[in-house]
């Protein structure tokens, strides 16, 4: 049984054991090249309708409609982070800094849900109201998707964000919360793998992101293989309409239009 099923049926009631034995590379297959607008349709045929879609301020901080290296789906692997309450020695000499900040890395605002990250993750942060704090660089996101993160889903807390978009990681954000201090004296990890909600949806570990230019749709795993399946027919049919659009008008192929399975 993998990492993802147990983390699942950690949360009974809410996942049976039925609804969670699908593995995680078998959903990546099914969600592989569906839009957001696709499985908003789906979640709309299984019932859920208006459930899932993230508030519009959560959008991509780049996009590159070329290559379409913006889009991901992926499994949620999720983290809170909340602002600190602890009392700080301020100023101090540089060493006891160091020294201070290091043990903060370490021991109070650390980055536990790194191990459970694996190829088709995504890496899901509620930093809300923890400040102008940066819990997400340069560095620590490149080292995730080392890790096999597809992308990040945040309500904020995302700092150097030119280098972000220069190693082209994709990233998707209230960019108006973004934030650029160091998260010793400004927060400390509360969760992981535990429940949170980003732009006010629920997002669950285990649960589908699916994220593109229209924002970021969450998936319950429990549904999740009877949205992609309506969200694939809806987005063959598109294909094959727009294709016969872009042949009437002379347009070359692309991508958006190819023959998908």
């Amino acid at each position: 049984m993998n990492r993802t099923i147990l983390i699942l049926l950690s949360l009974a009631p809410m996942v049976s054991v039925a609804q969670a034995t699908i593995p995680d590379e078998e959903i990546l297959k099914l969600y592989d090249g569906l839009r957001v607008a696709d499985v908003s349709d789906g979640m709309d045929m299984v019932g859920l309708r208006d459930v899932g879609l993230m508030d519009t301020r959560i959008e991509a901080l780049w996009k590159n409609t070329d290559d379409m290296s913006h889009v991901f789906c992926g499994i949620a692997v999720t983290a809170r982070y909340v602002p600190t309450n602890r009392i700080l020695k301020n100023p101090m000499p540089k060493e006891e800094f160091q020294k201070w900040e290091g043990e903060w890395y370490s021991k109070i605002s650390t980055e536990p849900f790194v191990d459970f990250l694996k190829p088709g993750s995504v890496v899901v942060l509620d930093v809300q109201g923890d400040g102008d704090t940066g819990s997400v660089g340069s560095f620590n996101g490149l080292f995730w998707v080392s890790k096999g993160a597809r992308g990040i889903v945040s309500n904020g807390g995302i700092r150097d964000t030119d280098e972000i978009i220069k190693q082209k990681i994709p990233v998707y954000l209230d960019y108006m919360n973004r934030g650029r201090g160091i998260r010793p004296g400004r927060n400390e990890i509360e969760s992981v793998n535990k429940p949170v909600t980003i732009g006010g949806v629920l997002v669950r570990p285990g649960d589908v992101i699916v994220a593109d230019g229209d924002g970021v749709v969450v998936v319950p795993r429990e549904h999740a293989k009877a949205v992609a399946e309506f969200a694939r027919e809806i987005l063959n049919k598109d294909k094959a309409g727009r294709r016969g659009l872009y042949q009437q008008l002379g347009m070359p192929l692309d991508k958006t239009v190819e023959t998908d399975r």
